[in-house]
């Protein structure tokens, strides 16, 4: 049987634990670096899967993350951070995971192998028209990321796959495939690796592109942050501080009057005449400021 390129040797891995932990780790960082590179000839499908994903949350869809192991905690990482950094619904992000939630405390391989329990959670969660699936798996052909697309596919929603591997059996199932040639692990299948790193960097510029179609990001501020903390809140008053032009007491007054809403409260600093005129303006610019800073002159 062939490997597939995440199941093959490293060039370098004979006897690799012998070497000087120096030298060892030199290895390491140099083949994440590698791992990390591959992501930027996969540019292309990564816009296409933004696109696809803002269009099926403007719509009133929801993101749907379905992965096991090494990659379901990728797409861990990146569906939590989204509400609070792009001001997205809780309610519009769902992550599946084999095993469930409960099994990322002792995380075993058997359930990545289950298809039924992911197209049981697929049709739990009312997976349909509208929605976007996001699946991940190193090797392509899991069968639970996989049985999740086919389901979602087969109610409706739209799917985005991610593997490491190429020409992977998940390509085939889905709206846009994301290849990601990851050289071989420096140990030898240790996905949670080069491919989880390579992972990692696509969603985070899926997200962050799908952010910018949804009008959350505006010369490089998250302007739809949710600010729940005071680190937060202090970004929320040096953007308003940075868009508007404005000193930190107006910056501060303006979040205020907004209920910390960091758009509304741009607009309110740069001259909006109060808070229902400033989301009327967001509701005309369909939630992109800067064409609502353009009905101010700004």
């Amino acid at each position: 049987m062939t490997a597939t390129q995440t199941e093959m040797v490293h060039a370098r891995a004979k006897g690799f634990d012998t070497r000087p932990p120096q030298e060892a780790l030199a290895i390491l960082a140099n083949a994440q670096a590698e791992a990390a590179r591959v992501v930027q000839d996969a540019v292309p499908e990564i816009a296409a899967a933004a696109e696809l994903a803002a269009t099926c949350l403007k719509g009133g869809g929801r993101l749907i993350y379905a992965a096991a192991g090494s990659s379901g905690l990728m797409a861990l990482a990146d569906a939590l951070e989204l509400p609070g950094t792009y001001g997205i619904a809780r309610d519009r992000i769902k992550v599946l995971l084999a095993g469930g939630i409960a099994g990322l405390t002792n995380m075993e391989g058997g359930p990545e192998d289950d298809a039924e329990s992911a197209r049981a959670e697929i049709a739990a969660a009312g997976v349909g028209p509208g929605d976007c699936v996001i699946a991940l798996t190193a090797s392509g052909y899991t069968p639970y990321p996989m049985a999740a697309v086919e389901a979602a596919r087969a109610a409706g929603a739209r799917a985005i796959g991610i593997s490491n591997n190429q020409g992977a059996p998940i390509f085939a199932k889905v709206d846009v495939a994301i290849c990601l040639p990851t050289p071989p692990e420096v140990i030898a299948g240790s996905t949670r690796m080069g491919a989880g790193t390579a992972q990692k960097i696509a969603l985070n510029m899926l997200s962050t592109m799908m952010a910018i179609h949804l009008g959350h990001v505006h010369d490089g501020f998250m302007v739809n942050v949710i600010a729940d903390n005071l680190k937060l809140r202090g970004r929320a008053q040096r953007i308003v501080m940075a868009v508007s032009s404005v000193d930190e007491t107006a910056a501060a007054a303006a979040l205020e009057r907004a209920d910390g809403a960091v758009k509304v409260a741009i607009l309110l600093a740069a001259g909006a005449d109060g808070v229902e005129a400033a989301q009327r303006m967001l509701v005309e610019s369909d939630g992109h400021l800067r064409p609502a800073l353009g009905m101010l002159g700004r």
